[in-house]
């Protein structure tokens, strides 16, 4: 076989295995979140720990609509498994809309994707599975250096941090930078949340900006 024919072949069956390999991790996306969509409807019907596949070590904590057109599921658990399938939820911070920092990751190429056109002022909504809404404001959208900063998890007020990898085009995944969308509590339905005593806020628990794709 002539050798440009062969590099040819080889170079397109290159191309369809990354071509494969990119739909399979949108695949896995979308169809992930139908199944976390009903265990989340299983868990606002009162079902305890509703997971969403049998092998599962994670279940719906919030549903979290950004601008009005995006709404997902958020797991419990930030650890790569979890990321791979939905926006995931830092245990060590607070539930979104209680006081504190409540920080959810999620993939640049998949679910946090449309987190680049986050503009101060934006609107997001979350949701608990027994009834109770909050809203936050956007209040800041800046790129960061995990490296070199961390998120301080205290405070007194209710605040809400999404984190994804940046840039958003990267070819390889893993980069330091970070970008980084916060958003402090607006409005609660029938919801005042209590203020943190000066000690907590004043010993923050920070943690690293590390981990997140």
């Amino acid at each position: 076989m002539n050798t440009r024919v062969v590099v040819a072949v080889g170079l397109g069956a290159i191309g369809v295995a990354c071509v494969t390999a990119a739909c399979w991790i949108h695949l896995k996306a979308f169809a992930a979140q139908v199944l976390i969509n009903a265990a989340w409807d299983r868990t606002q019907q009162g079902v305890v720990e509703a997971r969403p596949w049998p092998w599962a070590d994670t279940t719906p904590v919030a549903r979290m609509t950004f601008r009005d057109w995006k709404t997902l599921v958020v797991l419990e658990g930030s650890s790569g498994r979890n990321l791979a399938f939905a926006p995931s939820h830092d245990a060590a911070s607070v539930l979104p809309g209680e006081p504190g920092n409540s920080v959810i990751s999620a993939h640049r190429d998949t679910h946090f994707r449309e987190l680049e056109q986050a503009r101060i002022g934006d609107r997001i909504r979350v949701e608990w599975p027994d009834g109770q809404r909050f809203l936050f404001s956007v209040t800041d959208v800046s790129v960061v250096d995990s490296r070199a900063n961390r998120i301080a998890l205290d405070g007194d007020e209710p605040t809400l941090t999404l984190v994804t990898c940046y840039p958003f085009d990267a070819i390889s995944p893993g980069g330091p930078l970070r970008f980084v969308v916060t958003a402090h509590f607006i409005a609660g339905a029938g919801y005042t949340p209590p203020r943190r005593v000066a000690r907590a806020a004043a010993f923050p628990r920070p943690v690293p900006l590390t981990g997140f794709l």
